[in-house]
């Protein structure tokens, strides 16, 4: 059977439009719209534009099972690790297969601080909200959000397009979460997009250049 597929944006444009109004409380505040590389940066650059907020990034990068890299068993950030155990084992890897690919990883999230930059604004003492083009195990998500926490961010918003609708994101991670279209038919986030092209580093960087950073 084919798999049903619910186009609820034309482009991750049109999901920093649909998060708007969730997020309408912290127009013109202290805080400051952390974007998740690359796709969750189209999504809040709609966001910081819109609110006049300043617009940063937070790297991670998915842990994918050893036989298949869309299934994640994990994320890494700076500062942060999370590892689904439940999925580890469903993947059959063992401590070996983890550490190889967290290696891996490793190298991949170094390369992207290097070419997005990291921590341009200080959000200690400060509300961060967490943006991505959406939310399938959480553990990408959880993983920035943990990472925001180190760097002692004071509130940590976590603000989806769209997730399945039994997400819940750990209480030690996130203070508010907000999701536009929670799904109970969900298998992936590209099953929501008519335009769910990769978002490139140079799009990336020319969306980080431009945004407006009021300080």
């Amino acid at each position: 059977m084919a798999r049903r597929t619910d186009r609820l944006f034309a482009d991750r444009t049109a999901a920093g439009r649909a998060l708007l109004p969730l997020l309408e409380k912290w127009r013109g505040s202290d805080a400051i719209v952390c974007a998740i590389p690359r796709g969750g940066v189209p999504v809040a650059a709609v966001v910081a534009g819109e609110l006049g907020l300043p617009l940063d990034v937070v790297v991670v990068r998915k842990l994918g099972s050893a036989s298949n890299e869309e299934l994640a068993v994990g994320a890494i950030a700076d500062g942060a690790r999370v590892i689904e155990d439940a999925a580890v084992r469903y993947a059959g890897m063992d401590a070996a297969d983890l550490a190889a690919v967290e290696e891996r990883e490793r190298a991949e999230l170094q390369r992207r601080e290097a070419a997005f930059g990291i921590a341009a604004h200080d959000v200690a003492g400060r509300t961060a909200i967490v943006v991505d083009d959406g939310v399938a195990t959480g553990a990408t998500a959880v993983a920035a959000c943990r990472a925001l926490r180190v760097r002692g961010a004071r509130h940590i918003v976590l603000a989806a397009p769209v997730a399945p609708e039994t997400f819940s994101p750990p209480a030690d991670a996130v203070d508010e979460y907000v999701c536009a279209h929670p799904q109970r038919d969900f298998w992936a986030v590209g099953q929501f997009y008519r335009d769910f092209t990769q978002t490139t580093d140079a799009e990336v960087i020319e969306l980080l250049r431009a945004a407006t950073q009021p300080e």
